[in-house]
């Protein structure tokens, strides 16, 4: 039930109303990170920095993310979680904004740590949003909706971002997304309406500090904690190298990238939603561990795969992301149904921090692992597929063990 201060709102327009306001929120904030991928070599070029540096731009904005997760589970079950958003997204844009603004690496990096730190949060409160007020019954389909936000990023990010820096610069993109963002803001105050359910079912005051421990020791968040963990590397091990080993092994062209994650994320904007409603219909475990173990086939495929066409690289990979993804779905509505809704927030920013700090390790490890050979290609991608579909496999038994509070 979708409440305010005064009154409940349950008409199903307000909530799909909503929901389109947090999936917003979401399009915008991960198209700030997925843009900077298919960038890379323009800003290798613009700021004169080798691959490390530029790995450094990238992975700044998940640990900043990562470590604002933590601090933010001090303070997002204190407030109306409305008031928080806004507060949150306002610091994300403008940060957002100081990228367009950047001329040096150096402020440019930390452009990106202001981004993330607020990006990183913004995730965390529209989980727990929709975990205070859509019914457990209608949960996974709005998270399916949210969690399509990534896809359309995907669909929309690389192609559009490629285009407007080619034609106005890499400033272009990260202004256009600080407008678009800015122009949210006004949208959303008017549309959310006060979120403050979680305050009203707090019958003892408690610190700050308390509500973090509380967190952190309750024995029934180590399941989903640990879930997160190889939720994570159960993908994120393979995603990050899979752009330079479909170059470098499978022969895909450079100009044919933006192919594997147009039609990837294309699909996946309705596979995930379609995926949420059956998970509401049948149960979020069960809908987990068949489209977990339908993920370790294409994963399997993918990361073996050699000197190929692109009809097959686009089915393969197209494949990977829809199962891959799709985890998320019901993986996600049962994380956001097993904590109380009073800590909701503090607990789904410590889970933000932790997801986006196994997503760095998990590139780190993989990376230690690949070994590149003189003709660039990638040795060793198919170890990496055997240990993500270990983490999938025993994501299941950890998945069995979270227990739904509400």
């Amino acid at each position: 039930m979708i409440q305010s201060d005064s009154h409940p709102l349950h008409t199903i327009e307000k909530e799909k109303a909503i929901i389109f306001i947090l999936a917003l929120f979401q399009f915008l904030h991960i198209l700030d990170f997925v843009i900077m991928m298919p960038l890379g070599p323009v800003f290798m070029e613009s700021f004169h920095i080798n691959s490390a540096k530029f790995g450094l731009l990238v992975s700044s904005y998940s640990i900043s993310a990562g470590v604002c997760g933590f601090l933010g589970a001090l303070f997002l079950d204190k407030f109306d979680r409305k008031n928080t958003l806004i507060l949150l997204f306002s610091g994300f844009a403008f940060g957002t904004l100081l990228c367009s603004l950047a001329h040096t690496y150096g402020f440019f990096l930390f452009a990106r740590i202001v981004a993330g730190g607020f990006g990183g949060l913004i995730g965390a409160t529209v989980l727990s949003i929709i975990g205070d007020i859509i019914p457990v019954f209608r949960r996974g389909k709005a998270t399916g909706v949210v969690m399509s936000a990534f896809s359309v990023s995907s669909v929309v990010g690389i192609p559009i971002g490629l285009y407007l820096a080619n034609l106005y610069g890499w400033h272009f993109p990260f202004l256009m997304l600080a407008v678009f963002s800015f122009l949210a803001l006004p949208v959303a105050y008017i549309i959310l309406p006060p979120i403050r359910i979680h305050l009203e079912s707090r019958i003892v005051a408690v610190s700050q500090w308390k509500s973090l421990q509380e967190v952190l020791t309750t024995k029934s968040h180590f399941a989903p904690f640990g879930f997160m963990v190889t939720l994570i590397f159960g993908g994120f091990t393979v995603i990050p190298f899979l752009s330079p080993y479909l170059v470098s092994n499978a022969g895909l062209a450079k100009s044919e990238l933006p192919l594997v994650y147009f039609f990837g994320g294309m699909f996946t904007f309705f596979t995930s939603r379609y995926i949420g409603i059956l998970a509401d219909r049948y149960g979020k475990f069960k809908v987990y561990q068949i489209v977990t173990g339908l993920s370790i086939f294409p994963i399997t495929i993918v990361t073996t795969l050699g000197h190929t066409n692109l009809i097959k690289i686009l089915t393969i990979t197209t494949f990977f992301m829809i199962f891959v993804s799709g985890r998320m779905v019901p993986a996600f509505a049962m994380i956001t149904s097993s904590v109380a809704p009073r800590i909701r927030g503090s607990f789904m920013s410590v889970n933000s921090a932790i997801q986006q700090i196994a997503s760095g390790l998990a590139s780190f490890v993989a990376g230690m692992i690949l070994v590149q050979n003189t003709d660039k290609s990638l040795q060793n991608y198919e170890l990496v597929g055997m240990i993500a579909v270990f983490c999938l496999v025993f994501s299941v038994f950890l998945a069995r063990k979270i227990k739904i509070a509400g």
